[in-house]
């Protein structure tokens, strides 16, 4: 690996793969600035601030050491009959590519659900991609449809 290049995953003394994920909790100020940010943060209408941006069920939040990414499982009842594991958000403001950080916080949902379906939605008209959800594929997730609003459903069974 060149000095120059950003590391997809830190070395720790020995050589041995540090991830570059860290546990936080809903609330999270740092990440509440990153959800924000996220084309799918939530506006509500009357003006108030939101403290919190996970919603209800199991969740796990993720973030890197300078909170400069976000990574949100949450596993709820879906409305729209999807099951297992839902990644709620993604934002990738590092260095680090954004697959890699996908498989990272794959890893972290394969040991706390194991056998648990991933899936996430992208609004392709909201991502800058040509290829919407290529992040995701990039990890090993595959297009497996659309709601009935459009939305891409990318899933990694």
């Amino acid at each position: 690996m060149s000095a120059n290049a950003p590391n997809n995953t830190q070395r720790a003394q020995g050589g041995v793969d540090v991830p570059d994920w860290y546990l936080t909790k809903d609330g999270d100020k740092s990440c509440l600035a990153l959800y924000e940010r996220h084309y799918s943060a939530y506006q509500y209408k009357d003006g108030r601030k939101r403290s919190q941006f996970v919603g209800p069920g199991q969740t796990i939040v993720l973030r890197t050491r300078p909170a400069d990414a976000l990574f949100v499982w949450r596993k709820f009842i879906d409305d729209s009959g999807q099951t297992g594991i839902n990644c709620a958000v993604f934002r990738n403001e590092s260095l680090i590519k954004s697959s890699e950080l996908i498989r990272q916080a794959d890893a972290i949902a394969d040991f706390c659900w194991p056998c648990e379906r991933h899936y996430t939605y992208v609004r392709a008209e909201k991502v800058r991609s040509t290829n919407p959800g290529f992040c995701f594929k990039a990890a090993g997730w595959k297009n497996c449809g659309t709601t009935r609003s459009g939305l891409l459903i990318l899933e990694r069974i």
